[in-house]
Formats: C-alpha cells, structure tokens, sequence
C-alpha cells in the first residue's frame, strides 16, 4: 500500500515537471511572439518614417517646380508688358514748364476777375514765351523731348485758353456762345485722350498702369488746321485782353476775330474726326 502511494506520487511529479516543461516552453513561445509582434511594429513604424521622409522631400521638390514656373510665368508676362509699353523719363524743363503754365491759369483767370488787366496781360506774355521755350527746348536739347510732353503741351494750352476764355466771358469781353464752343471742342478732345490711353494701354489693365505717366503708351500729332485754331484763339484772347489796357474794347476787328476764331474751332474739330494720324500707339523698339 505504501509502495503504491509512492509510485503514485511519483506519476504526479512526473505530470507536474511535464506541465511545467509545456509551460516552460508556451512561455518562450509567447517571448518570441511579442518580440516577432514588437519588431513588426518597429518596422512599420520606421517605415512609416520613412515614407513620410519621402513624401515630404517629393512635396518640396513639387513645391520648388512650382514656385519656380511662376517666377518665371510673371517674369515672361512683366517681358512682354515692357516689350510693349515704353518706359521714359517725364521729368523734363518742357513738362515742367507745361505744369507750370497749368499751375498759373487758375491764378490768371483770378486777376482777370479782379480787373488787373495789366497784370493779367504780364502773365499772358510770361505764359506764352514759357509755351515758345518748352518747344524750343524740347526740339533742340537732347533727352529732353518725351512722348508725356505730346499731351501735357496740348493740356497746358487747352487749359490756359479755357481759363482765359471764360474769364473773359464773364467779364463781358468774348461772347458766350463762343466761349461755349471752345470749352466743348476742348473737352472732347481731353476725353480723347483718355480714351486713347485706356485703348493703347496693354494688359493688364489696372489704375496703378493707366496713371503711371513714365508708360508712355501713344503720342499725339495734332493737324495743321488745330495748331492754327491755336494760334487764332492765343491771338483773340490776347487782343481782347489787352483790349481795357489800350482802350479798344468792341472795336469791330474784335468781333471779326470772334468770328474766324469760332469757325477755325468747328473745321479743327472737324479734322480730328476725320483725320486718322492724329496719334499713334507706341512700341518698344528691339
């Protein structure tokens, strides 16, 4: 009886090392699983990285190609803007000179209000020799003719005149209806002007581009017939100016004058409209 007990224990500690061999073994199992499990995820995660990596490194290649297409994009388009458009220096003795003939009419037309017409007279002869030595300057000094001085001598002259003109009408010394058909032409052809910048001015087509005055763009030709309508008017308010100086006021010639002047004004403004080399757009010379 007790030589069984003891085999029987025997048997069990036998299955007992046999289970702990299995356990033993399930437990290096279980190791090598979690490190096969955590060597897994480390490579996925290096992986993971490394993709990463790659994909930021394509993005900033992709990035770089585009940054660079779209310098170059807006360098060909500004090339093209400048092949076109002509930049030139406005800063000219004859565009000063126009600015200031400009300048001075509003401060003419208050003297002539006034009735200081010896004044007013001064200022005219100032006005017309600055017009004679814009032109003689521009013609003859190198750099110092530019396309901006095409319009602004033309500006400065519609605008001393204008002045003049209605000054003059309201002080009862030119008609009004003549007065009337200057101002008119005058705006007209000023409006011209703008439409004439806005139609040679290339794209894009901003405010900042429409008012740069150092694009030149077009330059003006005016007719024969409008230079000597110039002429006509000059002489007309002139004389007439002079007219309460030297005591001549509606002298007849005067009314004569009023009349030439009034039909030079309707057969220039007759010659814009049909005349086709009254401007011309302008290109950069290669």
């Amino acid at each position: 009886m007790r030589f069984n007990s003891k085999k029987h224990l025997l048997e069990i500690e036998k299955k007992a090392e046999s289970i702990k061999n299995v356990f033993e073994q399930k437990k290096v199992q279980i190791k090598d699983t979690e490190q096969k499990i955590r060597q897994k995820g480390e490579e996925l995660v290096k992986d993971f990285r490394h993709q990463k990596e790659v994909t930021g490194q394509m993005l900033k290649i992709k990035k770089d190609h585009l940054v660079k297409d779209i310098l170059e994009t807006k360098a060909k388009v500004r090339e093209k803007i400048e092949g076109v458009v002509e930049r030139e220096n406005i800063f000219t003795i004859p565009n000063v000179l126009c600015v200031a003939r400009i300048a001075m009419s509003p401060y003419l037309g208050y003297v002539i209000l006034q009735d200081n017409y010896n004044l007013a007279l001064g200022l005219l002869v100032f006005a017309g020799f600055t017009d004679l030595l814009d032109g003689y300057i521009a013609r003859n000094w190198e750099g110092q003719s530019s396309k901006m001085g095409s319009f602004l001598d033309p500006m400065a002259d519609k605008v001393l005149i204008a002045t003049l003109f209605i000054s003059l009408t309201w002080q009862e010394l030119i008609p009004l209806y003549l007065t009337l058909l200057i101002v008119a032409r005058d705006a007209a052809l000023v409006a011209a002007g703008f439409v004439i910048r806005y139609i040679s001015l290339p794209p894009p087509k901003t405010l900042s581009r429409y008012f740069d005055a150092t694009h030149a763009t077009a330059q003006l030709a005016p007719t024969f017939i409008s230079k000597l309508n110039t002429a006509v008017q000059l002489l007309l308010v002139g004389t007439t100016l002079a007219s309460p100086v030297f005591g001549y006021v509606d002298h007849p010639a005067l009314q004569a004058l009023c009349g030439i002047t009034a039909a030079s004004t309707i057969v220039s403004a007759i010659s814009y409209l049909v005349s086709k080399d009254t401007y011309k757009v302008l290109k950069k010379k290669l």
